[in-house]
């Protein structure tokens, strides 16, 4: 593949660019973690370097679609625990920086107009699992690992625990974040957590399958429906009729 930086930020430093891959197909933007040595372990520059990579996307009126990936064996082991060492009580404002860093990215495809899928092989664990499951959709290969060992760890998942509920029952949850027990592929299909499971070395190309029918579709409209869509998942059924009546008047502009 054709790597490219189209897209990132004319000030994107060189170590930003190593640990994220920027390519454009056609109007689908691939993004690919790149720290395969490292399982894709989100450092603080993978973690920034993601955040505004989502959002040139995001600005880029040429991008209809996003896939999110992993090099190498692995989507993301999480956290880069290597950095723990200074991200301690001493440093309190490292700390919160990470943290509202992390917290921003946990929810930032789903707060995008732009449609994100993730392509996920290998493991995705802990923030990596949030990062598979916080795209609006996620296609995974059979060798898929996914859970949240942080625990093991003595780590509390965090930042990762509200998609995790909104994704699943209280009690398979409680059970993944208090065990660190992992799923299987078939596992994470069958409780919806991912749609789609293939070989591993097919995961980006049906992710891409994916996008581009995405991008077919008349970008406003498929903007309004996503917005809908997670609106109207916390709204009382009253409220979110009356947000569909709107976007259901709006929509009628949308057509060619």
């Amino acid at each position: 593949m054709t790597v490219t930086t189209s897209g990132q930020p004319a000030d994107t430093d060189e170590a930003a660019a190593d640990v994220l891959l920027v390519e454009d197909r056609g109007p689908v933007r691939v993004l690919t973690l790149n720290r395969p040595d490292k399982l894709n372990a989100l450092n603080t520059a993978l973690t920034r370097a993601l955040s505004t990579a989502l959002t040139a996307a995001e600005d880029d009126g040429e991008v209809r679609a996003v896939v999110l990936t992993g090099a190498g064996r692995g989507f993301c082991a999480g956290a880069d625990l290597s950095e723990f060492s200074t991200l301690t009580p001493d440093e309190p404002d490292a700390v919160l920086e990470r943290a509202a860093l992390t917290a921003r990215l946990q929810t930032q495809m789903q707060r995008m107009g732009t449609p994100v899928v993730s392509a996920v092989r290998g493991a995705a664990v802990g923030g990596g699992a949030g990062l598979a499951i916080g795209a609006d959709m996620a296609i995974a290969g059979t060798d898929l690992k996914f859970g949240y060992p942080e625990l093991r760890h003595s780590i509390v998942p965090a930042l990762v625990m509200t998609g995790l509920q909104r994704h699943l029952g209280r009690k398979l949850a409680f059970e993944l974040i208090s065990t660190g027990r992992l799923l299987s592929a078939s596992e994470a299909a069958a409780h919806g957590l991912v749609n789609r499971v293939v070989e591993p070395d097919q995961v980006v190309e049906a992710a891409l399958g994916t996008a581009e029918r995405w991008a077919a579709v008349e970008p406003r409209a498929i903007h309004a429906a996503k917005d809908l869509f997670y609106r109207v998942a916390d709204l009382p059924t009253e409220a979110a009729m009356r947000a569909g009546q709107d976007v259901n008047a709006l929509m009628r502009g949308f057509r060619r």
